[in-house]
């Protein structure tokens, strides 16, 4: 006798961007989804990716939502909560891109709502879904010190948020996944160049457990970086996200003198699509009715930090350029050097 088929789960994606369009394909690829519908107010973008993934395309999110199980928010930032709790409410289980909101206020918005309509709320930290960041926490223990850089070209289409709540909001979401303590301080510098919020940040980020990490996002550089560093008592761990890439360090005895008395290896990782690990981390917890890992409550505690950040380099904007922003402190001294550094790695300048 042949088993019953699995009830295929119908999806819309709103949002028709880039990461809305390689979530459209993942979707329209997957055996238990349906794929129902593409929504953008850019009908022929939404058409497009529609037309690629054997969706219908729709204008007005509106239209779709009494026809699905499940959505994937892909709007820009200012618009998901609106987008987010008109799903919730109609009982649709969200993935929402990072950040969950704009604020704090918003977030809990949505978390209670999906609590109140019993769905599955999960955050796209798809970071969480890399196949070496999956590796790299088997070997991590109480990380000591951590630096990261996230850098890319600029992208007009996101010019609607700062860096910071633009990139580097994957890199402090693994920083509080990674470190697992309450936060010290931070120290935040940053500059605009072609937006009106800042498109270049660096953060020191100093944990209650001892722990310091150094963040710099950029989204103005000429070359793509996507690297993360993790020192700890006896090890070394260094991870590129770009690539899908892991090599440890491990010391062989307590009193190691010299790299002769180190071990490196690059562990086997799994030739796995990070949006696609997450995808099905969210058919996973719909199914099963399970919390997912980067949960609504993750996504706000990732969020207040971000805006923790933001906060603190408005609170040092001083004038500058007529078309750019500079968010230094007044005590920029040393860090003003910093600063500067930074940017010479991160834009090919020379002093």
């Amino acid at each position: 006798m042949n088993a019953p088929e699995k009830k295929k789960i119908r999806f819309a994606v709103i949002g028709a961007g880039r990461i809305g369009a390689h979530h459209s394909r993942i979707l329209g690829q997957h055996p238990d989804v349906e794929l129902v519908g593409v929504c953008d107010q850019n009908i022929w973008r939404a058409q497009l990716t529609a037309w690629r993934t054997g969706a219908l395309a729709y204008r007005d999110y509106r239209q779709v939502l009494d026809q699905i199980d499940a959505a994937v928010i892909a709007v820009p930032t200012t618009k998901h909560h609106e987008v987010s709790m008109a799903a919730i409410e109609k009982g649709i289980h969200c993935l929402i891109e990072k950040p969950l909101a704009t604020s704090i206020d918003q977030a809990k918005e949505l978390v209670s709502a999906a609590e109140k309509n019993k769905v599955v709320l999960q955050v796209g930290h798809v970071e969480r879904f890399n196949p070496a960041v999956l590796k790299a926490i088997e070997y991590i223990r109480q990380p000591r010190y951590i630096t990261v850089e996230r850098l890319g070209p600029y992208d007009p289409r996101v010019s609607d948020v700062g860096v910071v709540l633009d990139l580097m909001i994957h890199d402090l979401d693994i920083l509080l996944t990674l470190v697992g303590s309450p936060i010290d301080s931070i120290e935040a510098v940053g500059a605009g160049l072609f937006s009106k919020h800042e498109d270049i940040a660096n953060v020191r980020v100093r944990f209650k457990n001892g722990c310091i990490a150094d963040v710099t996002a950029s989204r103005i550089s000429l070359k793509r970086c996507r690297k993360i560093r993790i020192f700890q008592g006896s090890s070394y761990i260094s991870l590129d996200y770009m690539n899908a890439s892991l090599q440890v360090c491990t010391k062989k005895m307590d009193d190691a003198k010299s790299l002769q008395d180190v071990d490196v290896f690059e562990p086997k990782l799994a030739k796995t699509e990070p949006l696609r690990n997450e995808m099905e981390h969210f058919l996973d917890c719909i199914r099963h009715d399970r919390k997912p890992w980067p949960s609504g409550e993750h996504g706000m505690e990732a969020l207040k930090l971000a805006l923790q950040i933001t906060d603190e380099l408005e609170k040092y904007e001083l004038a500058g350029h007529s078309q750019s922003r500079s968010f230094l402190p007044n005590w920029a001294g040393g860090i003003g050097r910093i600063a500067q550094s930074v940017s010479q790695s991160v834009l090919g300048e020379k002093s």
